[in-house]
């Protein structure tokens, strides 16, 4: 009866990895619809519009500048960023994808392979989607959690984290995030000109200085 327990109980562990193995393969649902090309094309003109608001000199006795950014002005952005944005006489009709034009793009070291982006804001919370590597495998990775920013430097404080179709705890990832966070420290440095940022009401919100 014990032997036949201990199998049971291994076999139960086995399903589990197995499982766990296979949600981790698992393409998740996008968190954001795919935008047209045409519909890129014109959030990435709204958002370049919106910074030169910011980078405009601030008129004496005039409150500073405040900018709002949408989930879908963000997406194209570093979709047209990664260069993944066809050319003007493209179909319109055609999603729009942020991977770079080749996945097997060589990164240095340390250096995370993201070949896929897809940015969804809602309320205070910033939800950030993207494709990369593990173990020569494509894994999409899922992290949420409330972007600010502090003493002229961007925050980020982790509410979820997935990887494929699996939820890790966030509490097993915070330090190693957190400890990264910190190395690209210099990386997070607010723009000259930028007071703050900050998720509010599903929008990016930049304040001039």
């Amino acid at each position: 009866m014990e032997w036949n327990a201990k199998r049971i109980f291994s076999s139960i562990v086995l399903i589990c990895a197995l499982v766990s193995a296979y949600q981790l393969l698992t393409k998740p649902q996008p968190i954001a619809p795919p935008q047209t090309v045409e519909s890129a094309r014109a959030n990435t003109r709204s958002f370049d519009e919106k910074l030169e608001q910011l980078a405009a000199p601030k008129v004496p006795g005039q409150a500073p500048a405040e900018v709002h950014f949408s989930s879908e002005e963000i997406t194209a952005e570093m979709a047209q960023a990664a260069g993944a944005l066809p050319a003007v006489n493209s179909n319109a009709a055609t999603p729009v994808s942020s991977a770079p034009p080749s996945p097997d793009t060589v990164v240095g070291p340390g250096a995370v392979d993201i070949q896929d982006y897809q940015v969804k804001l809602e309320g205070s919370v910033a939800r950030g989607q993207f494709l990369t590597k593990v173990a020569g495998k494509n894994v999409y990775v899922t992290l949420a959690g409330h972007l600010s920013s502090q003493d002229g430097y961007v925050t980020f404080d982790p509410t979820e984290f997935k990887v494929g179709d699996l939820t890790i705890p966030v509490a097993l990832v915070n330090s190693a995030l957190q400890k990264k966070l910190l190395e690209e420290r210099e990386q997070l440095r607010l723009p000259e000109g930028v007071a703050s940022l900050r998720v509010d009401k599903g929008e990016l919100v930049i304040t001039q200085k």
